[in-house]
């Protein structure tokens, strides 16, 4: 038997024009199955960053598909937000009271086995392995491949890996992430950010070996 096929899950720009931005989002949700969208806002005062957080929402909830934000935990209720994603165990910790159980808490930026561990056990509704860091620099994709298998092996807790290309996509899937996350690399792509997400699905498309989890 092989596993279920990974879903997407996109990363956004660090916006601060959401207006602009939703018209081409909406094209790409329409195109494909999304399990979330992870929103990454530049800094703005809170109303300003509520309003374009909402804004956002509206487009991506309606088609069923969670909406994370990249942080900002304190304006994630009245944004709507489904959740959000913490960037190392210490934002985990600090978070999961104000987010759980109601809303999802996702971790990312976890730098060993030992982290993702402490993620899992704390709570964390997944993992993220192999995005970039805020100086753009992230692990070989190799060492992402192996996180992923480890963790998919022996934990029951969601693991999402980040493909830093089309042709890494089907790397992650055969390592047996849960979800495939896709970056600043779609919405620059030369033939459109709809054409990289398909170029993503194909790759999702090969049989994944292993046993259901």
């Amino acid at each position: 038997m092989s596993r279920p096929r990974p879903r997407l899950y996109l990363l956004t720009p660090e916006l601060d024009d959401t207006a602009a931005f939703v018209r081409d989002l909406d094209a790409v949700l329409g195109s494909a199955d999304i399990a979330a969208v992870l929103l990454r806002l530049a800094d703005a005062d809170e109303r300003a960053l509520v309003n374009r957080a909402k804004m956002v929402a509206a487009a991506v909830q309606r088609r069923d598909i969670a909406l994370l934000l990249d942080g900002r935990t304190e304006i994630v209720g009245r944004a709507g937000a489904d959740g959000a994603h913490l960037t190392g165990i210490d934002a985990l910790s600090a978070a999961l009271q104000s987010l759980k159980p109601e809303r999802i808490a996702g971790a990312g930026g976890l730098r060993s086995r030992h982290d993702a561990m402490l993620a899992g056990e704390s709570g964390a509704d997944y993992v993220l392995f192999g995005e970039p860091d805020h100086r753009g620099n992230r692990p070989q994709l190799g060492a992402v491949e192996d996180r992923v298998k480890w963790w998919a092996d022996l934990v029951e807790v969601p693991c999402i890996g980040y493909a830093g290309s089309a042709d890494e996509v089907p790397v992650l899937a055969q390592a047996g992430a849960d979800f495939v996350a896709l970056g600043d690399w779609i919405w620059t792509d030369p033939d459109g950010t709809t054409a990289a997400v398909a170029a993503a699905i194909q790759g999702l498309a090969a049989p994944v070996p292993g046993p259901v989890r």
